[in-house]
């Protein structure tokens, strides 16, 4: 019994050490970050940003079991567990890779000529824009995931540097007209018009800038 309890212990220990904290996780993570950053111009809190939220720091099962920290899809080699994610043989592969896809893949080639390797706020809304991930909401999370834990700091930005201002598009939809046509017909006059529309003939040759109530076929009057 009392090996039996201490085999159990053993293995709790293992399942508590085995989850990471976050900051543990940029810790261990924040060097391959800054020099894909430096080497390719794409912010390292992004890097980071992405990587947390998508491997749930380290913790998700793609990122323990395949080493996968960026909710890549692809075809894997593993046999612990069944997944549609791809498979790398450590960490930093993963993260190459997800630089690579940012590198080498439309439409997300073309936020390196847009954002610069400091505005990590244009390129988590730019990867969201480029399909990268479904959720409406994933460009403010991976945001508020740099502000949380100031990845912003790894990014080496110069002295003096603005933020630039991202402004939220805004759609207006066009106003319809308030104003209704009707064509006339032959033997139509503005006193049956008015009638059926529910006016005036005194409305309807004010809004129409009529000076006498004849009409002609195919005329349009306002109502």
């Amino acid at each position: 019994m009392k090996n039996i309890l201490t085999f159990c212990l053993l293995l709790l220990s293992v399942t508590i050490t085995k989850a990471q904290n976050t900051e543990d996780y940029i810790a261990e993570h924040v060097d391959v970050a800054q020099e894909l950053m430096r080497d390719h111009k794409i912010p390292a809190s992004i890097i980071l940003a992405v990587a947390i939220h998508e491997s749930a720091a380290g913790n998700s099962r793609i990122a323990q079991h395949l080493n996968n920290h960026f909710g890549v899809k692809g075809p894997n080699n593993n046999e612990e567990i069944r997944s549609a994610y791809r498979d790398y043989d450590n960490d930093e592969e993963s993260y190459n890779h997800f630089v690579e896809i940012m590198e080498t893949r439309a439409p997300f080639n073309s936020l390196f000529g847009k954002y610069d390797q400091y505005d990590y706020k244009g390129w988590a809304k730019g990867i969201q824009r480029s399909g990268y991930a479904s959720s409406r909401t994933w460009a403010s999370q991976v945001i508020a995931m740099v502000n949380k834990y100031d990845l912003y700091q790894y990014d080496d930005r110069p002295e003096g540097y603005t933020e630039p201002v991202h402004k939220t598009p805004v759609y207006h939809r066009k106003k319809r007209s308030t104003s209704r046509i009707y064509t006339v017909k032959a033997g139509d006059n503005l006193g049956a018009i008015a009638k059926k529309k529910g006016t005036t003939i005194k409305t309807l040759m004010k809004k129409n800038g009529l000076k006498k109530v004849s009409l002609k076929p195919g005329q349009k009057i306002r109502f």
